[in-house]
C-alpha cells in the first residue's frame, strides 16, 4: 500500500526557510518519479519541484534558485528546502508519485509566510 506523509510545515517570516518532508511507504524512488505540488487559494495546484529517479530535478521559475528537492533512499523520504521564502510562497504543499497509471497524493502540509 502506497503512503505519503507531508510534514514540516508551519508560518514563517519572509526571507526564512522551511524543511518539507514527505514520508513514503509503498513506492521506491528507482522507479517513481517524486514531486512537490502546490496550491494557494483560489489557484491551480501547481508543481513547484519534480525528481526523476535519474536524480534530475526541474524546478518552477518562481522558486529557482530558492528551492530544492532531494530524496533519501535510506530514510524513502523526500525533501524540499525552501529558503528566501516570500508572501507568495503561502499555500498548501503536497507530495506526489507519479509512475504509471494515476498519481499518489499525501494529504498536504501549510506553509504561511508573513509576517
Amino acid at each position: 500500500q502506497v503512503r505519503l506523509v507531508e510534514s514540516g510545515g508551519g508560518l514563517v517570516q519572509p526571507g526564512g526557510s522551511l524543511r518539507l518532508s514527505c514520508a513514503t511507504s509503498g513506492i521506491s524512488f528507482y522507479v517513481y518519479t517524486m514531486a512537490w505540488y502546490r496550491q494557494a487559494p483560489g489557484k491551480e495546484r501547481e508543481s513547484v519541484a519534480t525528481i526523476t529517479p535519474g536524480s534530475t530535478t526541474n524546478y518552477a521559475d518562481s522558486v529557482k534558485g530558492r528551492f530544492t528537492i532531494s530524496t533519501d533512499n535510506a530514510k524513502n523520504t523526500v525533501y524540499l528546502q525552501m529558503n528566501d521564502l516570500n508572501p507568495e510562497d503561502t499555500a498548501i504543499y503536497y507530495c506526489n508519485a507519479a509512475f504509471v497509471g494515476l498519481p499518489y497524493w499525501g494529504q498536504g502540509t501549510q506553509v504561511t509566510v508573513s509576517s
